[in-house]
């Protein structure tokens, strides 16, 4: 699975919303959208990856994994 895969699927599980996702990184939606499809992958400041890491219930480290790629 891809990043954006990975980020869909966490976000869904969790009934989490793209805008929420988006307001958590302080980014906007279309950035997420953008993410999702793998159009970008996510740039991010350490308080960013943080934020999105406790949102989606995921480790530093397993994000840093989807964002390598298998």
């Amino acid at each position: 699975m891809t990043f954006g895969q990975k980020l869909r699927a966490q976000r869904e599980k969790l009934n989490l919303t793209r805008i929420q996702v988006a307001r958590a990184c302080n980014v906007v939606e279309s950035t997420i959208i953008n993410w999702e499809t793998d159009r970008h992958l996510p740039k991010l400041y350490p308080s960013q990856m943080k934020a999105l890491c406790d949102l989606l219930d995921v480790t530093l480290e397993e994000l840093a994994i989807w964002m390598k790629g298998d």
